[in-house]
């Protein structure tokens, strides 16, 4: 074997490999005897059939075999007495040279960077803080009440909260456009199903009652050829609902899962899942912001075929879940390049957050997966079961690790960067419209 080595860029690597054609043809001999002692073929005794006819028969096939295998030990001793950390697999391209005793081959990888984690002192995390009152209680029992909202026919005029039943069409220069008309169309005021300007116009109508409007559609209305104009809509009201939320009682709180209908009690789970969502919520934006910090102060290159194999990831992940929603997705061509920067910023976070956990020796304890374990089964009716359940395979506790790892890294920058508490706003933070 003889080796030599260039770097054809940052990451990229070629080392130019040679192996004997002797060794090749011996190796391929005996793996060929080897063979013929169970060849079986009409006319000739099993292992009696003549060398010449099984090297003619399966000699190609033997040659090609010992060839990658010589190629792929020649290639990993090359790779670990330069003591190079490979990314994904090399490109073998053979060399045409004037030695009549050896073959040679090019071999073209990447390599992972080696860097020390930057600083991130001067890093500014704004760290939410909100504490969960009786005020955040009754605005989640609203929500509650609204996601279990009943209508009874009204009879007056909509307002906003009614749920309206219409026909109607639209027309453009007084003719009827694609997409502009609909019967016995549902939907509910104020909650945005509709532009404003129409839901505005169905406001004060009552059943039966039919109207003719103009409406101007905004410049960046997703249909181009309607976007900036003004069209003419006809509508009729076939149904006025008011909405009827249901009473915080008994029955509600059987419905919200207790079973003996105890109010009090229901506040106090709705309270104890409220805190661990806006602590989950709270963690989730101060790690948004750690990562964007690590990133920042760690500008690294990242090997092309890590991002690949991410893609690649990324679209089986986006196919299932396409098909778990019933979608077909051969009908759907996926393209690689809607997951490049997605694939991009994963691969080079998992690269910082490994030499950061390296360096500063961040290794999850198995006590912190058990106690993230049982957080998390906390919320569920059997919790016992949910920790036997992450227990039963490595998997699941390799899943746990990783966030446990994750929660380790925000730790340490969090005690090195310049953090500032900031009040939040409930509704802002759940994301909740009311």
């Amino acid at each position: 074997m003889e080796a030599t080595t260039a770097q054809a860029n940052e990451l990229e690597r070629r080392i130019d490999l040679s192996v004997a054609i002797a060794d090749i043809e011996k190796e391929m001999d005996q793996r060929l005897k080897r063979m013929g002692r169970n060849i079986k073929m009409p006319g000739f005794r099993p292992g009696k059939v003549p060398f010449s006819i099984i090297k003619q028969q399966h000699g190609d096939q033997a040659r090609h075999e010992v060839l990658a295998e010589q190629l792929d030990c020649v290639f990993a001793d090359a790779v670990n007495a330069q003591k190079l950390h490979v990314a994904g697999y090399p490109r073998v391209e053979p060399k045409t040279t004037e030695s009549t005793t050896d073959m040679t081959f090019s071999f073209v990888f990447e390599v992972y960077p080696e860097f020390v984690p930057g600083d991130v002192s001067t890093a500014e995390i704004e760290r939410p803080v909100l504490e969960v009152g009786a005020a955040e209680i009754e605005k989640t029992l609203d929500i509650l009440r609204k996601q279990r909202v009943r209508y009874d026919n009204a009879e007056r005029g909509a307002q906003k909260d009614d749920r309206v039943v219409i026909d109607f069409l639209g027309k453009k220069d007084g003719v009827a456009f694609q997409g502009g008309q609909a019967s016995d169309y549902p939907f509910v005021l104020g909650q945005g199903m509709m532009l404003p300007d129409f839901e505005k116009a169905v406001e004060g109508c009552s059943v039966g009652e039919s109207k003719t409007f103009d409406l101007a559609f905004p410049e960046d209305y997703h249909a181009k050829d309607l976007a900036g104009q003004t069209v003419q809509f006809e509508i009729t009201v076939k149904q006025v609902q008011a909405p009827r939320l249901p009473e915080i009682d008994a029955d509600f709180a059987k419905m919200m899962g207790v079973t003996d209908g105890d109010v009090e009690k229901m506040r106090a789970e709705i309270e104890a899942n409220l805190k661990r969502e806006v602590k989950r919520r709270i963690e989730g934006k101060v790690k948004d912001q750690v990562m964007e910090a690590l990133l920042k102060a760690n500008p690294i290159s990242v090997p092309n075929a890590l991002v690949d194999m991410e893609i690649q990831r990324l679209m089986q992940s986006a196919r299932q879940d396409m098909e778990q929603r019933g979608m077909k997705v051969k009908d759907m061509p996926i393209q690689p390049e809607w997951f490049a920067d997605q694939a991009k910023r994963r691969v080079t976070l998992g690269l910082i957050l490994a030499e950061v956990v390296k360096t500063e020796k961040l290794q999850a304890t198995p006590e912190q997966v058990r106690k993230m374990v049982e957080d998390m089964a906390a919320s569920y009716e059997q919790p016992e079961e949910v920790i036997r359940w992450y227990y039963a395979q490595p998997q699941r506790l390799s899943d746990v690790e990783g966030v446990a790892i994750e929660s380790n890294v925000v730790e340490w920058v969090l005690g090195k960067a310049k953090v500032t508490d900031k009040a939040a706003v409930f509704d802002e933070l759940m994301n909740q419209q009311q």
